[in-house]
This record gives C-alpha cells, sequence and structure tokens, in this order.
C-alpha cells in the first residue's frame, strides 16, 4: 500500500509539474526529465514559497543582493582577469552533472560556491568576490558563466526548487539577441543590471552576436513561509545539492553524486550509440527495463504470493 501511495505522489507531483507555467514539455518528455525525481520536494517548495510563484520575480525581495549590483564593476574585473587566463571552461571529465550537457553547446563556467562544498581555486583566483560572497549566507551557489558567440543553452528545467537564479551582466553583448527566455518571456542582459527568476520554469538562453557574454550566476535560498520548510531546505541543500559539487581545478571538492555520475555516464554514452545505430532496438530494451522495474516493484508482489 505504501508503494502505492508513493507512486500517486509522483504522478500527481509529475503531473504539476508538467502543467506549470505556458511553456511546456510533453508528458513523455517530461516523465523523463530530471526535474521529476524531485518533483513532490519542488511541489512543497511551491506550496510554501514567500515569493510569488512565477517566472521572474522582482529583485526588491532580495535586498541583501543589493550588495552585489553595487559592487557589479570590482566582481566584473575578477571575471575578466579569470577569463584572460582560461579560467572559465567547461569541464574536461564527466564530473559536472547538473550542467554536462550544456558544455556541448558553448556554455562554460567557473564555480565560486556550490553549498558547503570547498573551492580553494575560487579563493585564490577571485578572492574579493569570494569575500563578498561571504556576507550573503543566503546565496547557495554561485560561479562565472560564459556564452560565447553562437552559442546557445537547450530548453530546460532546472531540478530543485529550493533556490531562485539570480544573474548579474558583467561582460554582455548588451543587445537583445543575446537573452533568456523564461516561460516565454525574455530577458537580455546589460553590464551591471540583475534579473531574479525561477529556474524550474522552462528556459533556454541564446547568444547570436559575434560578442561574448560572461555574467556573475547564484542560486539564493528560496524564501519559505514555515521554520520547518526552511530547516529542510537547508538540511537538503547540505545532504544533496553538496553532493553535486563539481571542481574548477585540481585540489577542489568533487562531491559523491559527481564521482558516481562518471561511471553511470559510461552507460549513457553506450545507450547513445545504441540509438544512432537502431532507434527500434533502444526503444525496446528502454521499455523493457522500465516496464519490468514497475513489475518487480509493484505487481510482483501481487502474483507471486507466498
Amino acid at each position: 500500500m505504501v508503494k502505492w501511495i508513493i507512486l500517486a505522489i509522483f504522478i500527481i507531483s509529475a503531473l504539476y509539474i508538467q502543467r506549470r507555467g505556458k511553456v511546456k514539455h510533453s508528458f513523455y518528455r517530461q516523465f523523463f526529465d530530471h526535474s521529476t525525481i524531485l518533483a513532490p520536494i519542488n511541489f512543497l517548495m511551491y506550496m510554501f514559497s514567500k515569493v510569488p510563484n512565477q517566472p521572474y520575480i522582482d529583485t526588491q525581495y532580495f535586498k541583501d543582493l543589493k550588495v552585489l549590483d553595487e559592487n557589479w564593476e570590482m566582481i566584473r574585473d575578477e571575471a575578466k582577469a579569470l577569463y584572460d587566463k582560461g579560467g572559465i571552461k567547461a569541464s574536461s571529465s564527466y564530473d559536472d552533472l547538473g550542467f554536462n550537457s550544456f558544455f556541448k553547446t558553448g556554455w562554460k563556467r567557473f564555480y565560486l560556491k556550490w553549498y558547503d562544498s570547498a573551492h580553494p581555486s575560487a579563493a585564490e583566483l577571485c578572492p574579493k568576490t569570494t569575500a563578498l560572497l561571504k556576507t550573503l549566507p543566503t546565496i547557495k551557489a554561485a560561479m562565472f558563466t560564459e556564452l560565447a558567440p553562437d552559442s546557445r543553452l537547450v530548453r530546460h528545467r532546472d531540478p530543485y526548487a529550493g533556490s531562485l537564479r539570480y544573474h548579474l551582466g558583467l561582460i554582455t553583448p548588451n543587445d537583445d539577441r543575446c537573452f533568456i527566455d523564461v516561460d516565454g518571456q525574455r530577458y537580455s542582459w546589460r553590464d551591471g543590471e540583475s534579473v531574479v527568476f525561477d529556474e524550474t520554469y522552462i528556459h533556454y538562453a541564446e547568444n547570436t552576436t559575434n560578442q561574448n557574454r560572461i555574467i556573475f550566476f547564484a542560486d539564493v535560498e528560496r524564501p519559505l513561509k514555515t521554520r520547518f520548510m526552511e530547516k529542510f531546505n537547508h538540511w537538503f541543500g547540505k545532504s544533496v545539492m553538496t553532493a553535486a559539487s563539481s571542481p574548477n581545478e585540481a585540489g577542489d571538492q568533487t562531491g559523491g553524486l559527481n564521482k558516481v555520475f562518471g561511471y553511470v555516464y559510461q552507460i549513457r554514452i553506450k545507450a547513445k550509440a545504441l540509438k544512432a545505430k537502431n532507434r527500434q532496438l533502444y526503444y525496446f530494451l528502454k521499455w523493457f527495463i522500465m516496464l519490468g522495474l514497475f513489475f518487480l516493484i509493484f505487481i510482483r508482489p501481487y502474483v507471486f504470493k507466498v
């Protein structure tokens, strides 16, 4: 009975996520999307959110972030120095499960902070920005990100609703052709200007100009209505999100999830090769495994009663 209740919770939560917003994945796509894994938790985050559940949130809800806007030139200077050294880059191995797919289309990053993990390279190469981040406990993760000319990010949802996304333009084309689209609403980055949005809505980004785009990117703790939900969000971030830490350089911490991801992704590579070679066999095996697991977990106990 408990298994069926858990299954029902997942299905109801997944349906809610799938229907949320103006832009939607098909149910099939949403069912296999990584955001579905956290759908029940995200449902609670939306229900207890202190800020409006909408694609873009007024920065007035996050007055502590004003210090970032006020110091944007200092942050920009450290980002530029880092970029000139080649420090903003894609991962050279399969150790960044959260952003692995983005590297293929021209996106690059340098971690300044990731929950409770350690990034000594950030303190060494960007001392002023990392010192500023230490005064802002609501920022759980931060990085510099690059979107080169003619690069893009495909449509996707981020998996966890316990945070909201803050972008601060540092070195941008200042052009409407370099933009992010969140649930059908576009925002174009400008130097020194910031925006907050809910990254669990479907969004994508493009830079169709001939100039680079570098921004400061941060995950800010979602304000919640109850102490219990705040504590749960803190626990989840410390226990689960920290495990998704990815290194900039040797000596930075690699989280447990990313250590496992390096091995699991080898299976994904083989699956992609099979799909390219024989789509019918790929989908047969995919559904055979899915239905087999469903049978073993939910049906078998009723068929083979002891």
